[in-house]
């Protein structure tokens, strides 16, 4: 009987289909659930991703260098300049990461570059652990330091093309802070090595297993994350460089010079005068490194400071924390308030500039998130690359107070510069 006769046969399979097969209304609002769910997912899984590559790249691979310098200095003979030189070659290795980053990002998606950057790390920290002279000393800084410019900047694109524009933010703050875990972890176990009588090496064979987990973790979230398809790719360098942008990289490179410097320099220079009362010298430069990387994670507060002091008066008070940073190395070198204060306020500058500029650069060009970050990323990784060389060779002919001296006055004149109508929010791209 069919239901053109009006029987009431037909209501049950009517029920029935419409159960199974749901109205538009309904499938629209599964789909968008569907969606929401898929958000969330991407907004976790790259934020924890994201956390994880920067604490290894950025954290032993990128800092530990500066960490180890005083055993570095015992094992191989090196002097000041030397090491500056040494930091120099790291921070080279992280700009050429930037750029092969953003060539294999545009030609393949984040995951590639993110995990070529994790096997640099790996195979860098390795090196250093194994090293037998100076040459494989300083080509293991060399890889595990590039892997910063490989593992940071896919992110951006990852982030904006999954995670809502609200989130972005959080989520990009969230990875940039994983550097401060990083830095704090490798502290712990530096320290460990002087009170426990480990060999650094030991140290090192650790950050490499480390950086091998992360590898792993990171290509199971990144491995559904394709390259852009949508042609943002059609625009270049060229289209980041607007006037506007000018603050965004002045603010990059001061940054770069003094934590490059400071990460080199700072911990060494305050084992050497003494360190700590009630603790051995040795113990200086992880106890630098561990305030350091725990005050950096107050970079996850980052958005929310800006939202209540506005973006200018944050560079100033950033740009400010790095001068003073420096300042107390010279002042007060050999005491518990001046090591806390100083690793401290320059965890504060490193981390919270770094989750500037990766949602600043997002602003400025929302078309170019990945590009535009790598350019900011670029001005940091050029002052890192200049500013130990010549620190080295300021300290060996002036003295170390002198050097860290004109180290905070680059911050301390960016701060002066960055006057309110000359820091801009919005877009620039169009």
């Amino acid at each position: 009987m069919s239901a053109r006769n009006h029987s009431p046969a037909p209501f049950v399979p009517t029920l029935l289909a419409s159960s199974a097969a749901p109205c538009p209304a309904r499938r629209k609002t599964a789909a968008i659930a569907s969606e929401r769910r898929t958000i969330i997912t991407y907004f976790w899984s790259l934020s924890s991703a994201g956390f994880a590559a920067t604490a290894i790249s950025y954290g032993p691979a990128r800092m530990g260098f500066g960490l180890f310098v005083p055993e570095f200095r015992s094992a191989f003979e090196i002097s000041t300049s030397t090491v500056g030189f040494i930091s120099s070659l790291g921070f080279f290795g992280f700009f050429l990461g930037l750029l092969v980053a953003q060539t294999l990002l545009r030609r393949l998606g984040p995951e590639l570059p993110v995990l070529s950057g994790l096997i640099a790390a790996v195979l860098g920290m390795a090196t250093v652990a194994a090293a037998p002279n100076l040459t494989f000393l300083a080509l293991g800084v060399f890889l595990a330091t590039s892997s910063a410019g490989f593992a940071w900047t896919p992110f951006n694109d990852a982030v904006h093309r999954s995670v809502e524009d609200e989130n972005r933010p959080a989520s990009l703050s969230a990875v940039s802070s994983g550097t401060g875990i990083g830095i704090a972890g490798a502290g712990v176990a530096a320290l460990a090595t002087v009170f426990t009588g480990l060999s650094w090496r030991v140290c090192w064979s650790i950050f490499a297993i480390a950086a091998a987990l992360v590898l792993i973790g990171n290509w199971a979230a990144l491995r559904s994350i394709g390259k852009d398809t949508e042609g943002t790719w059609s625009r270049g360098w060229s289209d980041l460089l607007p006037v506007a942008a000018i603050p965004l990289y002045a603010v990059a490179f001061a940054y770069g010079t003094n934590s490059a410097i400071y990460i080199a320099f700072a911990g060494d220079q305050m084992a050497e005068a003494g360190g700590v009362p009630g603790l051995p010298a040795a113990a200086t430069p992880p106890l630098v490194f561990i305030f350091y990387g725990l005050f950096g994670l107050a970079a996850l507060g980052t958005g929310r400071v800006k939202a209540m002091v506005g973006l200018p008066m944050l560079l100033r008070l950033i740009m400010l924390a790095g001068t003073a940073s420096c300042v107390l190395v010279v002042i007060l070198p050999a005491s518990w308030v001046g090591l806390i204060l100083s690793a401290g306020l320059q965890g504060l500058h490193v981390m919270m500039t770094s989750a500037i500029l990766a949602f600043w650069s997002d602003r400025l060009f929302p078309t170019l998130p990945s590009l535009s970050f790598t350019a900011a990323l670029l001005a940091t990784a050029t002052g890192s690359v200049i500013g130990p060389a010549l620190a080295g060779l300021a300290s060996d002919a002036f003295g170390a107070e002198a050097m860290f001296l004109g180290t905070a006055a680059l911050p301390a004149l960016t701060a002066a510069a960055l006057l309110n109508r000359f820091v801009r929010e919005r877009a620039v791209d169009g």
